[in-house]
């Protein structure tokens, strides 16, 4: 795969690691297999550095263009804007996009994940949950590491005050001490355990299980639907290789997000990558557009879609 710099949301991507093939996608549209996918650097995503580093993409005849983002967030607003094919994206900023652009259709959910955690600084007086009321919790607003402590908060029915931090900079944010505890999404939850050392607290609660869906356009579906299907044959079998934890796999995933593969392997075992789309993720989605509207994601009164009308599964392979 040819790396050259990307035209889309420049800022962005310098914040992440490019390690996998970083292209201007403006280009990309009239081939109809080529797929231009919007990557969010976290291993709930790993089947795509996976499937690029083992020639899974190559073995199934589709080309594959990616452009990394730090969240899914930025992911969203470039597929939204249909400057890339596909993206990759958690549920709850899922949730609130879909009400803005709802001829985007959820065409995979690649992995779910149960490892969220508070990550609280001992040194700031906590052990617990309950040892977060009236403390600072550092987190990016509207996504589902947001959700999360918003969730284990309301059902410990303690008070704490959620801080914008961005992803990149939550490590900076919990080693100066500029809040008391951060809620993140891998690979960034892993980076501050380690950053913190002993100081380190992991809080579990709540009841999240967070879903790392693909989305993607309807131009894209309409031209590129063999392209696709063939996307998702290579992610199933990059998916064997996670499952196993293959040294591969670990490896490609280490050189996308920069993780340390003894961490990695750990952080990678949390995770489910059996792709999937169950009828059961559209009354999740409608639950977490509910919440994304208490906190302002979307607009206050804006009516949910019927999400389930928004699940496409044509493309996910049957068997493995």
């Amino acid at each position: 795969m040819k790396i050259r710099p990307g035209r889309l949301l420049a800022a962005a991507l310098t914040a992440v690691a490019l390690s996998l093939s970083v292209v201007a996608c403006g280009d990309s549209g009239a081939d109809t297999d080529t797929l231009t996918v919007g990557f969010v650097v976290d291993p709930s995503w790993a089947q795509i550095p996976v499937a690029a580093d083992g020639g899974y993409f190559d073995k199934h005849g589709v080309q594959v263009q990616v452009v990394n983002f730090p969240s899914g967030i930025e992911a969203l607003q470039a597929v939204s804007a249909g400057q890339v094919d596909i993206a990759t994206a958690a549920d709850v900023p899922t949730s609130a996009v879909l009400t803005r652009s709802p001829s985007l259709r959820v065409v995979g959910d690649g992995a779910r994940w149960e490892g969220s955690r508070i990550v609280a600084r001992r040194s700031a007086g906590i052990d617990s949950v309950e040892d977060l009321a009236g403390k600072s919790i550092g987190t990016p607003l509207g996504t589902s590491a947001a959700y999360f402590a918003a969730d284990t908060l309301a059902q410990h029915a303690v008070a704490a005050n959620l801080v914008q931090v961005s992803p990149s900079a939550t490590v900076t944010a919990a080693t100066q001490r500029n809040v008391d505890a951060v809620s993140i999404f891998q690979p960034y939850q892993a980076q501050v355990v380690q950053a913190l050392g002993a100081d380190a607290v992991e809080l579990a609660g709540g009841s999240y299980s967070q879903h790392s869906l693909y989305l993607a356009t309807q131009a894209a579906i309409a031209a590129k639907s063999p392209a696709i299907a063939a996307f998702f044959a290579a992610l199933d079998d990059a998916g064997a290789e996670l499952e196993k934890i293959s040294e591969t796999a670990v490896g490609a995933v280490a050189g996308a997000t920069q993780l340390d593969p003894g961490l990695l392997r750990k952080v990678l075992s949390q995770f489910d990558f059996t792709l999937q789309l169950d009828p059961g993720l559209a009354p999740k989605l409608t639950e977490l557009g509910t919440w994304a509207e208490t906190q302002g994601s979307i607009p206050a009164g804006t009516r949910l879609p019927d999400y389930a009308g928004l699940l496409d599964d044509r493309f996910l392979p049957r068997t493995r």
